[in-house]
């Protein structure tokens, strides 16, 4: 099972909801939100929001109790940690931040089931307000796609960072679960023999849809964390039945060469 990468998005994959749009929900900031929206990127404005609510005197306890209560259905978490244990290495690509990410996964007590989180950077400055910055400074240079959004391109995560270090460490299989839009440019990048799990009647599961053989991996579309759960550990189960057929098949084949050479008569020993 070393061969399997499983890919996580996290908003509304792992979580039932926008963790950006929870948090602003929660502490009473959303009219502040929508009215400045339309005049910033998303990630920009998140940071700027955490300056807002930092100056109504909202604290990063309080955001951590907020995130704490966030909605996840109950069979995600057994979902993680099956696959773990089933020896896969899990993953995160998100356009939400890290220590919305960390908090909760820490409070799940799956931190340490992840091998690695790739989203927006985030940490809590001298004053004590969170502070949210870009996955890719789009003020030096864009990332050059225009599917994503400026500060982060999950196509370009998968590509660069996992499909890479999948060829260098031997991994075969890769499968990715999202539901954004943001989902769709990684899910064009995935190869034959690839696996992607877009949740039914989202944005990813309906660019999709408008043409699926666009998309190189097989799509196995799911809706609820019991779904979620159901067919991910399907696959991994049936990647290992195909793995474990092949390394039974080469032995055999190993065994039968050796088995032909065993047959064959003896040289007769040549007269000096």
């Amino acid at each position: 099972m070393a061969g399997i990468v499983v890919v996580f998005d996290f908003d509304k994959t792992i979580i039932e909801c926008d963790s950006d749009n929870w948090v602003v929900d929660e502490l009473g900031a959303t009219d502040l939100f929508n009215q400045l929206l339309p005049t910033m990127p998303w990630n920009s404005l998140m940071d700027r929001m955490m300056k807002e609510l930092h100056s109504q005197g909202k604290t990063i306890e309080d955001i951590v109790e907020v995130l704490k209560r966030t909605p996840i259905h109950p069979r995600v978490v057994p979902a993680i940690k099956a696959a773990h244990a089933l020896g896969c290495d899990l993953k995160i690509v998100s356009d939400a931040n890290l220590f919305f990410i960390e908090t909760i996964l820490k409070h799940l007590g799956l931190e340490e089931f992840f091998s690695e989180i790739n989203t927006n950077p985030s940490y809590v400055d001298e004053q004590g307000r969170l502070r949210i910055s870009p996955h890719h400074d789009f003020i030096k240079c864009s990332h050059g796609c225009s599917l994503c959004p400026p500060n982060m391109c999950k196509g370009v995560v998968i590509e660069e960072r996992i499909q890479t270090s999948l060829s260098s460490e031997g991994k075969k299989k890769l499968i990715y679960l999202g539901d954004g839009s943001g989902d769709y440019c990684p899910s064009l990048k995935l190869k034959e023999g690839d696996f992607v799990m877009p949740r039914k009647n989202f944005p990813l599961f309906d660019l999709i849809c408008k043409d699926p053989l666009l998309i190189k991996a097989d799509i196995h579309e799911w809706t609820d964390g019991e779904e979620l759960e159901h067919i991910l550990l399907n696959l991994i189960n049936t990647i290992a039945m195909e793995e474990n057929a092949q390394f039974i098949s080469a032995a055999d084949c190993k065994l039968q060469t050796m088995s032909a050479h065993e047959a064959l008569p003896q040289a007769l020993p040549v007269r000096q």
